[in-house]
C-alpha cells in the first residue's frame, strides 16, 4: 500500500501551501520594525504579488492584518485577541511576578518559551518609573543557541527532548547554569544588551525560562537570579 508523502516530503497528509505562506506572512509582519509594502511581504515570501495580494485579503478579512493609508501592512488587532489565549493560565500566574521584578529590578521581565528550534516571548512587563527601558515584545523570536533565556532552557532540556532537536547541541554555559541555577549573556541577541535568566519548571508544557532583559551596566547577576528563581518558583506553584 502506497504511503502519502507531504510536500516537504514527509510522510502524512500533504501540506496546504496556501496556508503555510500566510502564517508566514504574519511572522514576517511579526518581526519587522514598521509596516511593510506588499512589495516588501512578496519579495519576504518569494511570490508574485498578486499572490501576495490574494493572501493578504484574506487575513484582512479575519482582522488579522490591516493597511494604512498608503497601503502598508501591519498586524491587526485581532491578533492581540488570538495571543491573549495563548497559555492563558500561565500569562496570569506570571504577570504578577513579572511586574514586581520590572519595577524592582528597574529592567523589562518575560517569560519565553521554547518553540522548535527558536525561543519565543510569551509575556513580558516593562517597568513603570524607568527613564528608559527595552522593549521585548510578546512573539519576539530569538535561536535556542543564543541569549540567557535559551541558555537557561538548555540547561534543564532531557536526552529526548534534545533528540527532537537534531541540529541543536548544548552549550557550555548550559552545564554552568545547571550548577548555579540562573544564566547569563551579554550583547548576543541585540548589542550593547544584557539577560539573566532561570528556567521555569512546567510540567507537560514546552521549556520555559522566566529572564530580564537590561542596558548592560555591571548589575550583581547572582542577585537578579536569585530574585528571578523566586519568582520561578511562585509561578509554577500557581499552576500545580
Amino acid at each position: 500500500m502506497g504511503s502519502m508523502v507531504g510536500s516537504d516530503g514527509s510522510g502524512g497528509a500533504p501540506h496546504s501551501q496556501t496556508l503555510s505562506r500566510g502564517i508566514r506572512v504574519l511572522e514576517i509582519l511579526s518581526e519587522a520594525e514598521e509596516p511593510l509594502t506588499i512589495a516588501q511581504l512578496s519579495a519576504a515570501l518569494g511570490v508574485h504579488r498578486s499572490i501576495a495580494y490574494r493572501i493578504l485579503r484574506t487575513l484582512e478579512d479575519h482582522g488579522l492584518v490591516v493597511r494604512d493609508a498608503a497601503g502598508a501592512v501591519q498586524l491587526g488587532p485581532r491578533m492581540a485577541t488570538l495571543a491573549r489565549a495563548v497559555s492563558r493560565d500561565l500569562q496570569s500566574a506570571a504577570l504578577p511576578q513579572l511586574s514586581a521584578i520590572a519595577n524592582e529590578l528597574s529592567m523589562t521581565a518575560f517569560v519565553a518559551l521554547l518553540d522548535r528550534h527558536e525561543v519565543v516571548t510569551l509575556v513580558s512587563v516593562e517597568p513603570s518609573h524607568a527613564h528608559a527601558t527595552v522593549v521585548q515584545r510578546p512573539g519576539t523570536r530569538h535561536p535556542l543557541a543564543s541569549g540567557a533565556p535559551g541558555i537557561a532552557i538548555q540547561s534543564v532540556l532531557t536526552g529526548a527532548q534534545w533528540r527532537a532537536l537534531p541540529d541543536e547541541h548544548p552549550r557550555e554555559e548550559a552545564a554552568q547554569a545547571r550548577e548555579r541555577g540562573y544564566a547569563t549573556s551579554h550583547d548576543e541577541v541585540i548589542p550593547g544588551l544584557a539577560s539573566v535568566a532561570v528556567p521555569l519548571p512546567l510540567p507537560d508544557r514546552p521549556p520555559a525560562a522566566v529572564a530580564v532583559v537590561f542596558l548592560a551596566n555591571g548589575r550583581d547577576a547572582a542577585a537578579i537570579g536569585a530574585r528571578l528563581q523566586e519568582s520561578a518558583r511562585t509561578i509554577a506553584a500557581e499552576l500545580r
